[in-house]
């Protein structure tokens, strides 16, 4: 239950991420604002860990690079789909298809089928997403933005299940930093090319500052210190499923703070949404648990 509850303050942290980009400065690439979160995260879990001197234990090599590449692919996927699909379509896709993916690699690499009652709390949170989501609207390239929508869930659940085998094997702080940073690295070009020197001016001004701080420290630095030491106990097809609580947060705040309107289908979405995520976290259906992984399993 500890371990759950860790997963679920994670993904109430990232609800916050909506927000905050709203109350910050205009015109701003979301991939620049995705690749400047990652880089201000990932120093700040870095420096959680040497401040706590963690140990600089070796960590397996397959799995660090596998976290690497999925939160890096998870970026660019979930960026694309949104804008080729539309942000409702392709926000209820990428969130809604993860605990889909959650339950594939559990069964593929722990040799873990979820159960019955996960079955149950996915069914009803993923209905939640897709109410909370709403309408449609105009899509760009619908087809092409749903297969990368569905590629964000598929790079969310991999990477979740590296960094649980990562912290089994290691230090969590370290762990998360260690993906984070070298996601910064692969996505630099990327972020720089794509968004141009331009595209950095409005972080420079004291809104873009405070939500690049935001987004760094608490919606990643503080949230993934959480999800970490969370995951490592807990199924990746239970803490993606315990992850729609993230949606949850970003409507109350919506209502909330920005002052957006709640419709009935929304509010129906997350009723939801809640009974699914607090089904899953009461689940103490044992679960086989996999060692520190030194490789990845063909």
């Amino acid at each position: 239950m500890r371990a759950a509850l860790l997963v679920v303050a994670a993904a109430v942290l990232w609800g916050t991420t909506g927000t905050a980009q709203e109350l910050g400065p205009d015109g701003i690439d979301p991939l620049v604002v995705g690749w400047v979160r990652l880089a201000v995260g990932g120093i700040g879990l870095a420096g959680i860990a040497a401040v706590r001197r963690a140990a600089a234990a070796p960590l397996p090599r397959s799995w660090t690079v596998v976290a690497i590449v999925s939160v890096a692919a998870y970026q660019l996927t979930f960026f694309g789909g949104v804008r080729l699909a539309g942000v409702a379509l392709g926000t209820a896709v990428g969130i809604g298809s993860a605990p889909i993916w959650g339950g594939l690699v559990d069964w593929r690499f722990a040799r873990s089928t979820p159960s019955s009652r996960w079955f149950l709390a996915a069914a009803v949170a993923i209905a939640g997403a897709v109410l909370v989501a709403g309408e449609p609207g105009d899509a760009e390239r619908p087809g092409l933005g749903l297969l990368l929508a569905v590629a964000a869930g598929a790079s969310y659940a991999i990477y979740a299940y590296a960094l649980q085998q990562l912290a089994r094997a290691g230090d969590a702080d370290r762990v998360a930093a260690v993906a984070f940073l070298g996601a910064t690295v692969v996505l630099a070009p990327v972020a720089v090319l794509g968004g141009g020197a331009d595209a950095f001016e409005p972080l420079a001004t004291g809104r873009g500052l405070l939500m690049a701080l935001h987004l760094g420290l608490v919606a990643t630095t503080l949230s993934y210190a959480l999800f970490t030491r969370g995951v490592k106990h807990t199924a990746v097809a239970t803490a993606t499923l315990l992850s729609l609580a993230e949606p949850v947060t970003a409507v109350i705040l919506g209502v909330a703070v920005i002052g957006e309107a709640l419709t009935a289908t929304a509010a129906g979405g997350v009723a939801l949404l809640l009974v699914g995520v607090t089904v899953a976290a009461l689940d103490r259906t044992p679960r086989p648990r996999t060692s520190p992984a030194t490789d990845v399993p063909v």
